[in-house]
């Protein structure tokens, strides 16, 4: 419904657009430039006469295609542009209807003059039937024969036939066959138009709306049984209503039909075809509107089949693309069949036009910006990222934005124009999960105890599933203030970050057990304070501090060659 509404105010725009414009107001034909040529079948009255007779003979023998021929041989410059086609094809009947109830047309008493005078091939009550030259240099059947027409078909409604036969009735429009067939009550003028033309707009408006009910409710059964029987994965999310706008293009086809077979005069025939060809043309937009809907549920369903999480990104952003160049052909189509110059349009918004530029500037850096991320891949749907001072979860990637929602569950909106410069730190990319930390031992925890805890921490390491088994450190790393810090260093490989916190888990429990199964004591900080006092100097210091840098040095000789052995280089650290 939401589509739905944009359209509709679109088309009110437009309508606005139109109504504001010469092109609908005047509608005013454009006339051919004084130097070009006149075309042959125009060049004089008897060649305006024989090409229209030839193009209404041909279409009595099947040619309909040949109307165009016999419309541009009259004046239509008072018909307005919007309805012209439609308007023309019932003149040119009803003038030749006149003429077959006038008298046989010989062309060659039709003068082939190029210019002069108007030729008049007859005066009735109600007017006449003349061709004149126009300002062109085309003769054409006068704009006020083409105005009188109607009224001079009433006049001659009695009369007989004086060319043709009966059969040539099939051919006529429709509104004059009937309104030939009808009482004199029902063609009576109450309000606006003939009695009998109120009746069949009542009954064309009840066919459309009926065609649409008809239409909309076997599409639903469609859709209910499609879904049910056949479809599977996203199109099951698709709803019944999906070809709800193929009943609106159904029934705007059947005003269209129905107002063109009641041939209503051309204020009548302008408002009301007007909105029905808006009609159709918004109901076309919106079908294409679902159809691309649909192409949407089948990328959904095709990316859901991948692990590839570039093709979640990718599918909505084929669905907006599409959803734009629909509207853009919508609006163009919509403003094709209100006969609205769209480049004379767009050319003459002048400040609007730079203004728009001017914000386009921003949605063009935003395209460029989710293009980057596309063919860069810097991230996909789900991933953790860090930008400048946002961190989060990517939970949509538009063209204009991207949201992520963060950790305490928020949503953040970033213009994708950032991407194209900031930096990006993919958490979500990361193969291993790291943990550097320390652990504080008490200091009177023996030597042999601590090298017991630091090779059952690594073994824990290497028996653990998840953690890396090629790169890890666990070593006596320092003397801290109250404790011995053992450096532990490892990895985990882990789809995400649930799993990395189960095995973070794991790992420091068993780190706990070991501890306590081995008697190692980890430390808290502490502050111990020792009170002497000094008694003087001993005179027998300085031989003690040689004998103790003594004792130091053959005990640390006697550890070395016990741990690695005097004049031995240790190889590098092997995993």
């Amino acid at each position: 419904m939401s589509v739905l509404i944009r359209m509709l105010s679109v088309g009110v725009l437009l309508l606005g657009t139109m109504l504001s414009t010469p092109t609908f107001a005047d509608a005013q034909p454009s006339e051919p430039a004084a130097t070009e040529p006149v075309a042959l079948g125009l060049a004089s009255p008897r060649a305006t006469m024989e090409t229209f007779l030839s193009a209404m003979n041909d279409i009595k023998r099947g040619q309909p295609e040949r109307i165009a021929d016999a419309i541009q041989t009259m004046d239509l410059s008072d018909v307005n542009a919007l309805i012209r086609s439609e308007r023309g094809a019932d003149l040119a009947w009803m003038l030749l209807d006149v003429m077959d109830r006038t008298r046989l047309v010989d062309l060659q008493q039709v003068p082939v003059r190029t210019d002069g005078e108007p030729w008049v091939f007859n005066r009735y009550a109600s007017g006449a039937v003349v061709v004149t030259r126009v300002a062109d240099g085309r003769w054409l059947f006068s704009r006020d024969t083409v105005g009188r027409l109607p009224l001079i078909v009433d006049e001659l409604a009695g009369a007989a036939r004086v060319v043709g036969d009966a059969k040539d009735d099939s051919q006529r429009p429709f509104h004059l066959r009937l309104r030939s067939q009808l009482p004199e009550s029902l063609k009576q003028r109450v309000f606006l138009l003939e009695n009998w033309r109120w009746i069949g707009l009542l009954l064309v408006a009840a066919a459309g709306v009926l065609a649409d009910a008809l239409l909309s409710f076997l599409l639903r059964l469609f859709m209910r049984a499609w879904r049910v029987r056949v479809a599977d994965g996203a199109f099951r999310d698709v709803s019944e209503s999906m070809l709800r706008p193929l009943g609106l293009v159904a029934m705007a086809a059947v005003w269209w039909v129905g107002i063109n077979l009641l041939g209503l005069p051309d204020s009548a025939l302008l408002v009301l075809l007007v909105a029905v060809k808006f009609l159709v043309s918004l109901a076309g937009v919106w079908t294409a509107y679902r159809l691309v809907d649909l192409v949407s549920a089948w990328l959904e369903q095709r990316a859901r089949q991948t692990e590839n999480k570039v093709d979640d990104v990718v599918a909505p952003l084929i669905t907006r693309t599409l959803k734009i160049f629909v509207t853009v052909v919508g609006l163009v189509f919509i403003a094709d069949n209100l006969n609205i110059d769209v480049t004379g349009l767009i050319a003459g918004l002048g400040l609007g036009g730079l203004a728009f530029a001017l914000a386009a500037k921003d949605m063009v850096q935003n395209l460029f910006g989710s293009i980057t991320v596309l063919l860069d891949r810097t991230f996909t749907v789900g991933d953790w990222i860090r930008v400048g001072d946002q961190e989060g979860s990517v939970e949509h990637l538009g063209f204009r934005s991207t949201r992520i929602r963060t950790f305490y569950n928020s949503v953040v909106t970033v213009p994708n124009s950032q991407f194209i410069t900031a930096t990006v730190d993919n958490m979500g990319e990361r193969r291993y999960r790291r943990l550097s930390t320390k652990f504080t031992i008490a200091y009177d925890t023996p030597p042999d105890r601590i090298e017991a805890f630091c090779e059952g921490v690594r073994e824990i390491v290497r028996q653990h599933p998840y953690m890396r088994k090629d790169y890890y450190h666990v070593y006596l790393n320092g003397l801290g203030d109250s404790a011995l810090e053992i450096l532990v260093y490892v990895f985990w490989e882990t789809p995400d970050w649930s799993t990395e916190l189960r095995e973070r888990h794991r790992f420091l429990l068993d780190c706990l057990r070991l501890a306590t199964h081995l008697g190692v004591e980890y430390a808290y900080p502490t502050q111990t304070l020792f009170l002497r006092r000094d008694d003087g100097g001993d005179p027998t210091e300085t031989q003690a501090v040689d004998d103790a840098r003594h004792q130091g040095t053959e005990a640390a000789r006697q550890i070395v060659a016990h741990s690695t052995g005097l004049g031995q280089r240790p190889p590098p650290v092997g995993f």
